[in-house]
């Protein structure tokens, strides 16, 4: 399974690599939403301030949402996806080779929107250990459940419209845990934000196992 897994996810990454849509596209999107965030809470640094986990976290989802339709889009032309069916790779290590590369592209977009959000928002982060803890847990979390609900709806002609009305509201956990947490580590809200890991360790848990037994499954069925 884990040699599967890099199979996949040194495809996908070499696709993107080649492609470019990552950085090209996605990345200036995210950063576009970060500004147009701070044109509307211009008036009120105070406030630019305290809120800018909270768009961060928002930025992040909508660019998932790019990446995970990117990554199922990919096979939907020339039967790839009834090759990777055909390949005898084991579903689950299918799963994690494309949730990896997934996360690994939201880990970049991550990077480059946390110095957005300083530099533009001014928000201070003053607990880098919880902010590193957080990303890993929440964007594990975000890559899996996207490459559940991607492959549920990879073979529908409305997958487009469709896989934001089904991830959305599954991952509306993943936005509450980790806007908290950045708050605590920022110190906008009293208390420790490391609570609010074990939400998101117990999301990814589920999802990553849910993707490692059902994904081939679903993938048959798609």
């Amino acid at each position: 399974m884990w040699r599967d897994a890099l199979l996949v996810a040194g495809k996908d990454l070499r696709v993107e690599a080649r492609s470019r849509v990552t950085t090209n596209q996605v990345v200036p999107y995210a950063l576009l939403v970060l500004l147009l965030f701070g044109f509307a809470f211009d008036q009120d640094r105070p406030v630019l301030a305290a809120v800018g986990p909270g768009l961060f976290w928002v930025a992040v989802l909508l660019c998932c949402l790019l990446a995970v339709q990117r990554s199922f889009s990919l096979e939907s032309s020339d039967g790839a996806r009834d090759g990777l069916r055909l390949s005898g790779l084991d579903g689950g290590g299918v799963f994690l080779g494309k949730a990896a590369a997934i996360a690994v592209q939201l880990v970049v977009l991550e990077a480059v929107l946390a110095f957005g959000v300083v530099v533009l928002f001014g928000t201070h982060l003053a607990d880098p250990l919880l902010l590193v803890s957080t990303c890993v847990l929440a964007t594990a979390g975000l890559a899996a459940a996207g490459t559940v609900y991607g492959v549920m709806s990879a073979g529908l002609r409305v997958r487009e419209t469709l896989l934001p009305l089904l991830l959305l509201p599954v991952v509306a956990p993943v936005l509450l845990g980790a806007t908290q947490a950045w708050l605590a580590a920022a110190g906008v809200v009293a208390g420790s934000g490391w609570r609010w890991l074990s939400l998101l360790a117990a999301f990814a848990a589920i999802y990553l196992t849910l993707g490692v037994l059902a994904f081939g499954t679903l993938l048959e069925d798609v």
